[in-house]
């Protein structure tokens, strides 16, 4: 199956306009959708920061911006902290941590910031790492040089 197909399944499935393998429990029954969001999320904002179904959590893109200011980070690496921090947060409101991510897809301004921010990304994971996918883009909102995005399953 192609990424584009994987990607419009899980947000058919996030949106319940399709049925996935697990997305029912064994009684038959439809699994509880519910939002997980972080508290300083903004009310008006469009998106909610993950949504959990049953033991599978999918987590927005977000990106490393110091949430004090407001703003990105001086340095790549604070950047990137900034952003694993944030997730590590994220999957602590849903009742899982950093090694229950099975795939995460990071996007970046430049893909020669690949080493300092694998340097940052390697300290928060205590088992085997995720799948993952880091791919280069032109830009990014609020000047940010990261943007993740993630699946964990609960185990």
């Amino acid at each position: 199956m192609n990424r584009r197909v994987l990607f419009l399944a899980v947000a058919l499935a996030v949106l319940g306009l399709f049925e996935v393998h697990g997305a029912f429990s064994q009684t038959g029954s439809a699994l509880r959708r519910r939002a997980v969001n972080l508290p300083e999320r903004s009310k008006d904002a469009a998106y909610s920061n993950a949504i959990l179904l049953g033991d599978t959590l999918y987590l927005s893109g977000q990106i490393g911006f110091d949430l004090k200011t407001g703003r990105v980070p001086a340095t790549i690496e604070d950047e990137a902290k900034q952003l694993m921090d944030s997730y590590k947060r994220l999957l602590e409101q849903a009742g899982m941590g950093m090694d229950d991510l099975v795939y995460v897809q990071i996007a970046t301004t430049d893909l020669s910031y690949y080493d300092k921010f694998n340097a940052v990304y390697r300290t928060y994971f205590n088992s085997d790492l995720p799948a993952r996918e880091f791919i280069g883009v032109a830009s990014l909102l609020r000047g940010g040089h990261f943007e993740m995005q993630a699946i964990a399953v609960r185990h």
